[in-house]
């Protein structure tokens, strides 16, 4: 877990705390770290909601699918980043899941029991009290970014949903030239649209010169107006 220390102190449940802090709460914390092939399912809908894990190495996604087999992206994941914090908090880890984890490439993960997370270790952990504040942190910024979300699928034709996505990614990116992390079978699962019909929209605003790309990369030569 050594080699790891680094990445985990970017963690934002981990955020003021050096190596040796974080070190002596993982053992509190009844952390497992476990490896997972490409397209193997890290965490399964309908499995209790007790874990939150983070992931270490690799790429995943979070995952909804309805009874018919069409999935939507909830969130891709990077190194660093945490998952199902939300359900094992809400729940307090006694109910199921109501999405999957999906290791995208070859990951690795460190799985947390929530129920550890919320409670005063037994050694009484300077740091324990912190773990808990910054999980109330992590939970009102992943709130935010759901509202974020919500605001792109509250658009009402697939072009909005795209201007509207696109907005967002430059400004996070702080340039109007930018890389994002989907494919476009990912980004159409993301913004819960038609793969054809989004091509077909981002055809058209290249034609219109509001939009460039080629294959993930755009720029966004100006103002973008989401209601023509």
């Amino acid at each position: 877990m050594d080699s790891y220390l680094s990445l985990l102190q970017s963690v934002p449940l981990f955020n003021g705390m050096q190596n040796e802090d974080i070190r002596r709460l993982l053992d509190c914390l009844n952390t497992r770290k476990q490896c997972y092939q490409a397209g193997e399912l890290i965490l399964l809908a309908g499995e209790p909601a007790g874990n939150v894990g983070v992931l270490l190495r690799g790429r995943a996604q979070v995952v909804r699918e309805d009874y018919a087999g069409n999935r939507t992206i909830l969130a891709q994941l990077a190194p660093g980043e945490l998952f199902a914090e939300v359900f094992a908090c809400a729940s307090g880890g006694t109910t199921t899941l109501p999405i999957s984890v999906l290791s995208v490439t070859e990951s690795e993960v460190l799985l947390l029991d929530y129920r550890r997370i919320i409670a005063s270790c037994t050694s009484a952990c300077a740091y324990h009290t912190k773990l808990i504040a910054n999980m109330l942190s992590v939970l009102a910024s992943k709130s935010l970014f759901l509202n974020c979300r919500l605001g792109h699928l509250s658009k009402r034709t697939t072009r909005e949903k795209l201007l509207s996505y696109l907005e967002e990614q430059a400004a996070f990116h702080n340039s109007r030239c930018f890389a994002i992390e989907f494919n476009r079978q990912e980004l159409a699962d993301y913004l819960c649209v038609e793969r054809s019909a989004m091509s077909a929209a981002l055809g058209k605003l290249q034609a219109e010169g509001l939009v460039r790309y080629q294959k993930n990369r755009f720029w966004l030569p100006g103002k973008m107006d989401t209601n023509s």
